[in-house]
C-alpha cells in the first residue's frame, strides 16, 4: 500500500481480475449523471491500472476522500479514508498522493445530501 492507504499491484490478490480504471470512471460518471449527482473528472490518470481516488464535496465547505482497499476477506470496497474534513484538507491529500502517484484518477462528486453511489451494485468492483 501506498502511504495514503491506496493499494498497489502487488496488495491485489492475484486470481482477482480488474476492470481498466477508463471503463470504470467513465461507467461512475455516467451512473451519476443518470441519477443527477454533479460529477466530474479532476484528474486522468493510467487508462488500465491507476488507482481511483473520489472527493465527495457536499457544498458546505466539507467533503470526504474515498479510495479503494481490500477488506478482512480480500475483497475490493471503498473506504472514506478521510471523512467530514475541511474541503482544502482533501485537496491537499489529493495533491500529495498525485505526487508520488501521477497515474492517480481523481473524481469529484458535488452533492450537498452527500451521495456518491459507490455502495451500489456494480461500482465496488
Amino acid at each position: 500500500m501506498t502511504a495514503a492507504g491506496m493499494p498497489t499491484a502487488k496488495d491485489r490478490p492475484a486470481e482477482m481480475a480488474r476492470l481498466a480504471s477508463h471503463v470504470w470512471v467513465g461507467a461512475y460518471l455516467a451512473r451519476l449523471g443518470a441519477e443527477g449527482i454533479p460529477a466530474h473528472l479532476v484528474h486522468k490518470g493510467d487508462e488500465m491500472a491507476g488507482a481511483v481516488a473520489v472527493k465527495l464535496a457536499t457544498l458546505d465547505g466539507k467533503a470526504t476522500l474515498f479510495t479503494r482497499i481490500y477488506d478482512s476477506q480480500g475483497q475490493r470496497a471503498w473506504e472514506a479514508q478521510l471523512a467530514d474534513q475541511p474541503e482544502g484538507e482533501i485537496d491537499e491529500a489529493i495533491r500529495r498522493q498525485r505526487g508520488y502517484d501521477p497515474d492517480l484518477w481523481v473524481v469529484e462528486v458535488e452533492d450537498p445530501r452527500g451521495r456518491h453511489l459507490l455502495d451500489q451494485m456494480g461500482l465496488m468492483e
